[in-house]
């Protein structure tokens, strides 16, 4: 799975679909794919919906801390 990480974020960001990118590979379980495409760095782009990071914003902005 390691050495897949690479291409599929490069792949994905120059704006490939994740599911042709992950068949053109040979990632076929439902679990390694979900691997790939739930990694940290795509988790860090949805986790900017966090609640807990509007709050810990919306102080920082009101100059208090947390």
């Amino acid at each position: 799975m390691g050495h897949l990480y690479k291409p599929f974020k490069e792949r994905v960001e120059a704006g490939e679909d994740p599911e042709k990118v992950l068949d053109d590979l040979g990632v076929k379980r439902y679990c390694c794919r979900r691997t790939l495409y739930t990694s940290i760095a795509y988790s860090e782009s949805v986790s900017k919906y966090s609640i807990m990071r509007i709050v810990r914003a919306r102080e920082l902005e009101r100059g208090g801390n947390i």
